[in-house]
Formats: structure tokens, sequence, C-alpha cells
């Protein structure tokens, strides 16, 4: 560099002021590199030069112009210059927001973004200041005042923000999407998925968004549906920072090394427009940030954190002679930002300091700026001093406007009373659960309301329909206001308490007394459980499910027959649809109608979840449609109608499809008629207000039979003509879906006045035969009546009762259709419905209703009541008879066949109906063939690209070798963790699992348990997932990154659906499972397994009342084997397993002697208190087996 053009005054500047400016050759350059540098001719250092206190600022060359501190020890975060004022914003570490205006860096505002979080990035708009952290983005004035405050999810963690126009934003992190926000509406319009997490830097050009990823590829992507266009790989460690100008791309980052990352001085440069790199460009500092700063050339600035500065082309050489140093207080730069005028650089220190580089003495931040606005001067009049000392003084001095209206001071005597305030009561959750130790009581959080917050009413005001305020029954205080405790405790949420043995000692029996299975709601997406119940108890779909089978990897149909034949195999216990679940939210159609509801949404009640059970159910009809269409029955059918189901029809459609005609009818005269078929009607209610009496037939029939004017295309007119549709039956199903659709008040108020108009017409009817329930079943006692048959109704059984139990439909000739509600007593006086089917008249009886139960405390909840059939009582329980059951997750109870059909509107809301024809069993063949075979155990292909013959860790088995009845097999699974447990610390210190880990199956291993074999492993399936893994639980499932990836793994990679039906087929044939802690495999594999079929060593070396023992101390004290060592291995365990059986059988004599086996027992577990069940080291102590002591326990 050349220094005669300086201007004179820099010969006498002081150093202490200016040593940054000092060209000190940096450790990592070469001397040689400087030869061309021309330096003073007399040969004095130049770190000797004096330095003036004032520096002049040359016209394009950069030096420092200000410095100031934004917060003192805090490290900047983040520097950005407004785009509209002559303002730069600072954020720092600390969450705090600073703004300085103009070059001489004055302090213009100063205020808290956010308490915890730092802030990373900052964008100006033309009202405010957007400014991002990691879970939150804040939109603020200048001033400070908040515009509006958007909370992103808590898991989320931000980095980046892009501004695409002026009223859209790009917010992307390091997870696996990146979200599109709308300014105006403040609303999440858009969740773009991104292949390569962490999206750390975002740009934009007229052609591409630039995302830079933490991996440190770079992926160019479409502006309008933000696909991935071109992709590239610049660093093999980590990107630091990235800039685009023109048709050029210029990158930094981090190289992986032997030693770790390495910032890496060669920047790749990519050229846009033929999507290639061109000659990487080497510097002299290690780059943290780079910037193009086009001016007369598109210069590029390198920074590095160590305060090093560089400027070259990116097209040519890294001249030394372009490196300048900035001076910070602390030892790194954080940050760094350039000006729209590019007259300005800003940089960020650890210490808090903000430096300001310019190129001229008076920089402007941007080419044209608005007008800052300041706060005005406070403008005060002089008013006369008062000397408060003096007594006499008057107080007039002051002056003050005359009025004649009552003083703001000037209170009613009756507001001026001193009354305390009353004390909010309790909530009556908190005392239900209060456990007392001595005069103090605990109760876990009912999380009815924030922290430290207490709302003081002082009326209770009505609620509306959608949001009516509830409060929990509670044993105190019962019958002092029974009018609090609207919703009957068996039909509130059902939450299980998990303790530390999990679900081990928690009582399903109090809550399900039958021997009918209940359905686990901890699930995600469990919400419909009351719908699976429904199908289940329909014994055509029960049977027709379960007899299909597919090779399908996520068939709903497979799936729900294998959660149908678990409701069979279980006596009371209750069931979970994880696999099934799984396989719904793997469907996009179900992702598409907003049916996968997120962990948050589930938990806090957000969503309606009467509407979202009628999409499911619609949703889950189609689909089992479809999945069923491929592999029909053709013998299934047996009724009369087969010329309606075509070749290509499934069952699903034989039972629940519809044929209607629809006719559209122009104001020109031109009729169209197109034939279809619907699965379910969705109820339409006439406009009424006077409260006329409907018959729910007639609705029905107006619903089915639907009639709207609506805008449709018009072939005769060429264009859209109002047109009048009708829709006529042509055949009728077998079972038939009515959608309720009470989504408003509206719709809630209709059902309220029918049931009070019924109610009045029936005490009418049977005058004053009505008396109470009391009363009724008395005079039924003294008669000797059956329990079941009410010789009348009683008033409570006819409250809020429109819905018939059951319907008469009939087809006329004419193409109509007429609906009449039926009662028994109809039947006397209109003859059989089986003889009148010949006719085309057909009766259907109410089989399920699902109900919406309003319960704002907990959200509410979804139940049905179903009408189980003679054949379920007769498979469960051998008796024959029809009983209605309440079925709320896993509560279970009977109920009078009145409650399905009562609705109180006020916390009780109907959502779905099922009507079965009469005598619908006899229509359809009920047989279950088994459709799993034994070829499923055969040899099959992995999915993994990797896996060789070498890798394979077991020999399927032979033909010779298919497993009998009784047969030993030994099992092990592991399993990996989706999501994590959620849990709270009581105030007494004790924990409390709210929600449990979501496990999910990794590797199913099955060995032989008899035969030449013995011990070799037919099964060792590892099972490829495509949810998201959040802990692998290497340590103890020997499962590693990568084993269950198709692309990278080396395992013999499969389906679960694979490896469930070999699990399931070994099951059927009644095979015997030996294995250590077999209830927790097999309950998240999703298996229902027979007791007689289960051989669990936990249990058999386990004495009463004492604690369960490890297959690891098992295996020591009896066997003499160490395992488990740094992993756990699947096939080690299957085979101990199968050893620890034999010896149990050796002790006990086969299980004759229980006297000698529980002296053995005796022993173990005095060795295991007095080693604290820990394995010794191999050199330390050896296993009992040889030892004097254990060979005289067994010569007992």
């Amino acid at each position: 560099m050349n220094f005669e053009s300086l201007d004179p005054g820099l010969a006498e500047f002081a150093p202490a002021m200016h040593s940054a400016l000092d060209p000190v050759l940096d450790a990592h350059l070469n001397p040689n590199l400087l030869q061309n540098v021309e330096l003073d001719p007399e040969g004095v250092a130049l770190e000797a030069l004096p330095v003036q206190e004032s520096v002049h600022i040359m016209e394009g060359v950069y030096s420092e112009l200000h410095s100031v501190v934004a917060e003192v020890g805090v490290p900047v975060s983040v520097s950005h210059f407004d785009l509209h004022e002559e303002m730069l914003w600072v954020g720092s570490h600390g969450g705090h927001a600073t703004s300085f205006f103009g070059p001489a860096l004055e302090r213009y505002s100063s205020f808290q973004v956010n308490g915890s979080d730092d802030i990373r990035q900052i964008q100006s708009l033309e009202n405010g200041i957007l400014f991002l952290t990691k879970n939150n983005l804040k939109y603020m004035a200048r001033g400070g005042l908040i515009i509006f405050d958007y909370l992103l999810d808590e898991s989320e963690d931000m980095h980046s923000l892009l501004l695409t126009d002026s009223s859209t934003l790009l917010v992307g992190g390091l997870q696996n999407h990146v979200l599109e926000i709308d300014l105006n509406t403040v609303q999440e319009t858009q969740k773009y998925a991104v292949e390569i997490p962490g999206v750390t830097i975002m740009r934009q050009t007229n052609r591409f968004f630039f995302c830079g990823h933490t991996s440190g590829k770079i992926s160019l992507r479409d502006l309008r549906s933000f696909k991935v266009e071109h992709e590239f790989d610049a660093f093999s460690g980590s990107l630091s920072d990235f800039d685009v100008h023109g048709n050029l791309l210029a990158a930094c980052g981090f190289s992986s090394r032997l030693t770790g990352l390495a910032c890496d001085r060669f920047l790749k440069v990519y050229d846009l427009r033929m999507m290639r790199a061109i000659t990487p460009l080497q510097v002299h500092v290690d780059p943290a940030f780079l910037r193009f700063i086009p001016t007369y050339t598109s210069r590029l600035a390198i920074i590095s954190q160590s305060g090093q500065c560089q400027f070259c082309e990116p097209t040519g050489l890294a001249n030394p002679a372009d490196i300048f140093h900035v001076n910070p207080v602390g030892p790194l730069l954080m940050t760094f930002d350039v000006s729209a005028s590019k007259q300005a650089l800003a940089f960020g220190d650890s210490e808090g300091c903000v430096h300001l580089w310019t190129d001229s003495p008076e920089p402007s931040f941007n080419p044209y700026s608005r007008e800052t606005e300041f706060a005005l001067p406070c403008l005060v009049d002089s008013l006369p001093p008062l000397d408060w000392s003096q007594d006499l003084l008057p107080l007039s001095l002051i002056p003050v406007p005359l009025t004649s209206d009552t003083l703001l001071s000037d209170w009613p005597a009756a507001n001026s009373i001193p009354a305390p305030r009353r004390a909010p009561p309790v909530d009556a959750e908190i005392l239900r659960t209060m456990k007392k130790v001595g005069f103090i009581g605990y109760a876990p959080n009912p999380r009815t309301r924030l922290r430290n917050q207490i709302p003081y009413r002082l009326k209770e005001s009505d609620s509306e329909f959608d949001s009516f305020s509830q409060v929990t029954e509670s044993p105190i205080g019962r019958e002092e206001e029974p009018h609090l405790h609207m919703v009957s405790k068996k039909y509130r949420k059902v939450t299980i308490k998990y303790s530390k043995l999990g679900l081990e000692d928690f009582d399903f029996k109090h809550y399900n007394k039958t021997l009918f299975a209940g359905l686990e709601p901890h699930i995600p997406n469990a919400y419909c459980n009351c719908m699976i119940q429904v199908l289940y108890f329909l014994e055509p779909v029960r049977c027709l499910i379960q007899n299909h089978l597919c090779q399908k990897e996520f068939c709903l149909a497979c799936e729900l027959g294998f959660l149908f034949h678990m409701l069979d195999l279980s006596r009371g216990d209750p069931c979970q649809g994880s696999n099934f679940l799984r396989a719904f939210r793997t469907i996009p159609e179900a992702s598409a109608l907003g049916l996968i509801l997120a962990d948050s949404d589930e938990a806090s009640g957000k969503g309606n979840l009467a509407r979202l059970i009628q999409r499911w159910n619609r949703f889950i009809l189609t689909q089992l449609h479809q999945d069923m269409q491929e592999l029909e029955v053709p013998q299934a059918y047996r009724g009369a109608g087969g010329s309606f189901c075509s070749s290509g029809d499934s069952i699903i459609g034989q039972l629940f499809s519809c044929e209607v005609e629809n006719c559209s009818l122009c104001r020109c005269g031109s009729e169209t008629v197109r034939a279809s078929s619907t699965l379910l009607f969705t109820l339409s209610y006439p406009e009424d207000k006077t409260g006329k009496n409907f018959d729910f037939a007639q609705v029905l029939k107006r619903s089915m039979c639907l009639e709207q004017n609506t805008q449709a295309w018009c072939d005769n007119c060429e264009k859209y003509q109002p047109t009048i549709q009708t829709r006529n039956i042509r055949h009728l199903p077998d079972i038939l879906v009515i959608n309720c659709e009470v989504n408003s008040s509206k719709e809630a108020d209709f059902w309220r006045i029918q049931a009070e108009v019924a109610f009045k017409m029936a005490i009418k009817k049977h005058g004053g035969e009505i008396k109470n329930k009391e009363f009724a079943l008395a005079d039924r006692k003294e008669l000797g009546s059956p329990e079941g048959l009410l010789l009348c109704p009683s008033i409570e059984e006819l409250k809020n009762v429109w819905l018939p139990f059951s319907i008469r439909m009939k087809m006329t000739k004419n193409k109509g259709l007429d609906v009449c509600n039926w009662t028994d007593g109809d039947e006397v006086q209109w003859g059989p419905a089986r003889a009148e089917e010949e006719h085309g008249v057909y009766v259907y009886d109410l089989m399920a209703t699902v109900v919406h139960i309003l319960d704002s405390r907990t959200g509410g909840s979804l139940v049905a009541h179903i009408k189980v059939g003679e054949t379920y009582h007769q498979r469960k329980e051998g008796v024959t008879h029809q009983q209605w059951y309440l079925f709320n997750d896993f509560l279970i109870e009977p109920i009078d066949k009145h409650e399905a059909v009562q609705f109180d509107m006020n916390w009780k809301v109907p959502a779905i109906l099922y009507y079965v024809k009469r005598n619908l069993n006899s229509r359809y063949n009920l047989n279950i063939k088994n459709p799993i075979e034994a070829s499923v155990l055969m040899a099959e292909a992995s999915l993994a690209r990797k896996q060789r013959k070498t890798h394979t860790t077991f020999i399927p088995l032979m033909l010779n070798e298919m497993p009998q009845v009784g047969d030993l097999v030994g099992l092990d699974a592991e399993f990996v963790t989706l999501n994590e447990e959620e849990a709270e610390l009581r105030s007494d210190g004790t924990k409390s699992t709210i929600k449990p880990s979501q496990m999910s199956v990794a590797r199913i291993t099955c060995v032989r348990g008899q035969g030449p074999n013995e011990g070799i492993p037919f099964i060792d399936d590892y099972i490829s997932t495509q949810e998201q893994v959040v802990d692998y639980l290497t340590q103890y499932s020997g499962i590693k990154p990568g084993d269950l990836d198709a692309k990278i793994s080396s395992k013999h990679l499969t389906t679960l659906k694979s490896t469930y039906l070999k699990l399931r087929f070994l099951i059927d044939i009644g095979v015997k499972f030996v294995g250590h802690g077999l209830q927790k495999d097999f309950r998240v594999i999703n298996l229902m397994v027979p007791k007689d079929q289960v051989l669990d060593t936990v249990y058999l070396f386990h004495m009463p009342r004492k604690r369960m023992i490890s297959l690891r101390f098992l295996a020591w004290y009896f066997l003499d084997l160490k395992i488990q060592g740094e992993t756990h291995d699947s096939i080690e365990d299957a085979r101990t397993a199968l050893q620890l059986y034999r010896k149990y059988l050796e002790l006990s004599k086969n299980g004759t002697e229980p006297e000698s086996f529980h002296k053995v027992l005796k022993s173990l577990y005095e060795k295991g208190r007095k080693m604290d069940w820990k394995v010794p080291e191999p050199e330390s102590q050896t296993s009992p087996k040889n030892a004097a002591v254990f060979s005289s326990v067994l010569a007992l």
C-alpha cells in the first residue's frame, strides 16, 4: 500500500487510539506475500508512528468512525442497518435491543425483546422492526411498543428469517421445516418440509431462495413451491456464511479434519448460470462472515472472528495488502452487517461494543432515508414555586379549572366502606385428589390456569354453547352445589395414572368390570377409539376385516383386522391401537384432511373433536372401501341385492354404500341425471324459529333426499346457471351412517327444542301414567315384570330424547322414499319387518351413537353408546342377550338403553349415528378364516441396500422345522424412543408421570427352543421406521443410528407388518414364548398373547412382594454367563432366557417341587441384596454356580 498519497496529518496519530490500523502480518501468512508492499523509506517500524486523536476518513477507504457500547459485558448477537431510516439496530445475547441514530451512533431507543433467549435476527419494515428469537417472532415499533408477539412451538429452534415481500415472511431453524407467516393476519400459512434440517441462513434473488444448512450444504429452491431445484455441497463440516450477488454465490465454512472441524481458508464460489463451482478463492484470514459490497466492482468483504477484514474480487486473487483490522473490545467479533448504501460497515463484539466503519466522513446508511421521529421534549408551563413549609401558603395559587360536576375523588359512601375480598374457592379437582400427611394436603396441579394466577369473578356469566364453564364432581360440597356437577363421572375424560411400575399396578378392573376390551387413550390421535369400538361391534365388519390381508405396508384394513383380533382375545384387559394409528399417520389423505392432531392440540383440546370424528368417520369408511376393493371375497355376501354390487365393489361398499341419483334441472328446462354412491349421510336441519315439531324421520328424509339451489354448468346454455339439484335414493344400505353436524349453537338449539317438544307430547300421550323412575321400578317389581321391561317409561327416561330407536324406510314405485319413526308397538300393527322386506320396506335399529362430551377443564372427549349383540356376549360371557354399553376409552359400563338417546346439549352433543337393518347378520357369512399362512416364516429379502449374506444373523425355518402346538420359542425385542416421557415433580418431591414415553419396536429376535438347531435364531428382523427417532437407547437396545435406515443399514431390515405377521402366525399356531419381561415387549409390538402361551423368566424367578430381577443377574447367578456388557443383544438375551427356563425346570423338577425351588429363590434374593444386585467384575468374584452353598441348595 502506498502511503505517499495519504493525508499528512496521519503522520502523528496515537498508537493507543488506532492500533487496529497497523498492518501487522498475520502468523499464518507467508512473508514473501508482502514483497510488493511499499514500506516506510526510513525503515521506522509502523508501530512507532505517533497517532493523533482525530482520524480523518479518506474517501473510498473504510476506517473506523465511531465505537459505542450497546450493553456492557453482554455479547452482541446480531446487527442490522435499518432499511428505511438512518439507524443501526443491535441485538444482544440477553434478549435486549438497542438502536443508534446516524453516523454519530446516538442512542435512539433501547428495550427488552425477550427475557431469556438471544436475538438471532433483525429485519426492518416500514412500520416497525421484526425480532427473531429461539421460538418467538416479535414485531415492535421503533420506540419499543409491541405490535404483535407470535409464539412458535416450544420445540422450535429458529435461526433465520427472510422477508419475501412486504407481508410474507419465511422462518427457518434447526428443525426439518420452514414456516411461512403472513404478517397481515399474523398466522402460519404454509409449512414447507426441508429434506436437510438446519436452515440457519436464507437469501433471495429474483430466481431462487437460497438456504444454508448446518451440514455445509446450500440448497436453491423454487420461489413458488419451495422445492429444491439445485444443491451445492459446499463444506464437509459446517457452513459459516454465504452471500449472493448477480450470478455469483460465495460461501465460507468449516471442513472436517482428523482433530475436528477447522476453518477453511478457501471460499467456495459458484456460477449460478451454469450451476457449478468455479475456482475457489484462497484468502489470508479465517473467514467467519462475508458480504458482497458491489460499488464499482463486485468486491467481497471477508471478516474473521479475531477482527481481520480482507477485501478481494471473487474471481481474482486475494492480496494480503487489502487486510485491515477491527479492534474489538472483546476477544471475538460476533456479528457483521453492511448498510444498503455500502458506505458503512457495522461490527459487534463479545463485550457488547459496536464499531462503525465508513468510507466517508459523513456517510448515509440508505440511498433515500425518511426522517426519523424523535420524542417531543416535555413542555411544562412555568408555575410559581410553592414553599410547602409555610402553613399559610394558599393552594389557590395552583390554577384549577372551574367545574360543577362531581369530582372523580368524590366516591359515594357505599363504595367507601372497606370490605375484604372474598377468597376464590379451591378447585374441586384439587380437593378430590388431595392426600393428607398430618395437617398438610398434597395434590397434583390440575393445570386449569396459568401458574400464580387466580381469577376473581364478581358474577358468573352464562357461557355460550361452544365454551361453557364446568366444574368437576368433588366429594366435598357435592350436595351443596349440585348444579355445578353437570357431567356425570363416567362420561368424563379418563386418564391413566402411571407409577414406577408403569401400568402394572393400575387397576383397569375398577373402570371395566366386563369381559370386553377397552382402548388406551395416551397414544397420539387416540381420539378415534370410540369409532374403532363401533366398527368392531358391527359383526359383519369385524369378520370381514379380519379375513382381509394384503401386501401393502400401511394398510388400514389390515391393521384394523389385527386390532380386532386383539379385542377378540382380550378378557377385559385394555388394548392399544398403536400400530393402527401409526399406519393412520402415514396416510397422506389423513394429513390433508387435518385428521392428524399434534400432541399439544390433543392435550389442550384445541381441535373441535365433534367435527374431527365426523371427518374421521367419512375417511375411514372410504379408506377401508379402497383397501378392500382389490381383495373382495365373492362368497361373503348372500343377500338379495347382489345386482347392485359390481365386481369392483368391496364388502365395505356392500355394507355401507347407498346408490343415489343426482338430478340437476336448469331454468332452461334441461335436466341432467348422474348416478353415484355415498357411504354416509349428513343431517341437514330445516330453518325454523317457531318451535315447530319435526320428527327425526322427517329431518333424515330431508337430508337423504336433499334438494338445493346452486350454480352449476349447463351444457344446453353453455354457461353456469342457477339449477335445482335433487337427490333420489335408488338402493338403501345395510348400515345407515349419519353425521349429525351439530357444530354450532344453532343446531344445538334445534335438538334442544325438538327434545322439549317430544317430551311434552310424550307426557300428553301417556297422561298420568308417567312416574318418576323410582316409582316406575317399584310398580314393575310388584307386578313381577322382568327388569329390562318397563310398563311405562319414567320422566327421567323421556327427557332430552328426540332420537328414535328404530326407523322404517320404504322405497316407492316413483323413486321416492318414505321414512318414519318405528316403535315396537308398530310391529303389531304392520307385521314383522322381515316379511315386509320383500315389498321394499326395511326397518333400521339404532346400533351406536357417538357423542362429544363438552368439558372445558379437560378439553372435552368422545364416547360411544353401543348396543352389543348376542354373538359378542356368547363369545365373551357365555350368555345370549343384547345390552347397551358406554365405551369411554378403557372405561366400559352397561347403561340403560334410554341413556344412549338422551342428549343434554349443555354437555352431551351427538356426533355420529349408526342404524343397521334388522337381521343384518343373517345376510353375511360370518366365518373368520385366518389369512396368515406359514409362508410368512420363509426367507424374505431385506429392505436394506447394503445388506449382504455375510451379515445374516439367522437361519429361516425349513419346512420340516415348522412349529407345532406347545413348541418353545425364545423371544426378545429391542426398542427406540419416538417421544420422551412427560413428567412433573410433586410438591412432596415424588415424580408423577403425565404421559409415558412412546416406544417403537426396532428389532425382534426369535430363536429355536428345541431340536438339533436349538438356540439358533430363525427371526432377527430390524424394523424400518419412517418416524423420527428421539433416542436409539443404544446402551440398552444395541440399536445404532443408521441401523433402521434402508439406505445405509447393513442389517436384515423389514417392515413392522412383515414381522408382525410372523409373530401372529406363531401365536395362532400355539407356540409358547420364553423371554424376560415379555409383557412390555408384546405391549409395544401391539400383540395380545394368551397367558398360557407366555413363559416369562422375570416371573418364574420372582418371589411375591419382592423386586424383579434382571436377566443379567439371573444369567450370572444360575448360568455363570456375563451378558449385556456394553450393549444389549436380542439374540443373546433370547438364548439366555431359554437356558434359564431349562434351569427353572431342572431346579423345580418340572414344577413338582415348589418348596425346594422356593429355597433356591430365597438364596438368590439373599445373594442379590448382598451384592446390591450388581454383577461383579470378572476378576473380583466368580459365579456362585460352582460354590459349595449353591451345590448344597441343589442337593435339596
